[in-house]
């Protein structure tokens, strides 16, 4: 099948799967190791893997240049920095213009106390990870930052008792 957008000049995407279809046992192996712990030691990361050191660490900075790491991250105990209550809010907007959503998620991604705000398909178009010292500032959030917003027509907010992440998230490519 012809790819018309190569013929128009425009840029084509690389396939969906194409990184990690390059993605050997090694680089998987390096991957759980240091999604586990991002501080891991390249010794250790190299004697796990099977590999040299040397190798594990140009194998690891490939990962890095490919875009299949990111970044690196630490772990933070909220409630050790007078954060201990952390929620979920629920966000549909009354209006769907790209203009508008960009200018909502340029907007609500930066405020205090927001972790992570995520795109949603479905009834609710955002998700807000937020962290708050208590109910009384988790209010004046939602009522500050959303009900008073002029593209916001809903907000629901759940409480999270615990949070555990996830071990397995490279067992999703075997399946």
């Amino acid at each position: 099948m012809t790819d018309f957008r190569s013929i128009l000049g425009a840029p084509v995407a690389p396939a969906p799967n194409s990184v990690r279809d390059r993605l050997d046992a090694v680089d998987l192996t390096l991957l759980r190791m240091l999604m586990t712990n991002a501080r891991t030691a390249n010794n250790a990361l190299a004697k796990e893997a099977g590999i040299a050191p040397s190798t594990a660490l140009s194998r690891v900075a490939g990962l890095r240049t490919r875009g299949v790491i990111r970044s690196y991250r630490a772990d933070v105990d909220l409630a050790a920095l007078g954060l201990g209550l952390e929620a979920m809010i629920s966000v549909r907007l009354s209006t769907h213009t790209r203009e508008e959503m960009d200018a909502f998620m340029a907007t609500v991604s930066v405020l205090p106390g927001v972790i992570s705000l995520f795109f949603l398909a479905g009834q609710n178009d955002y998700l807000i990870q937020l962290a708050a010292p208590n109910a009384d500032a988790l209010r004046d959030f939602v009522l500050e930052h959303l009900s008073s917003h002029p593209s916001v027509q809903h907000t629901e907010t759940t409480l999270v008792f615990e949070h555990r992440p996830g071990s397995n998230t490279l067992g999703a490519l075997t399946s």
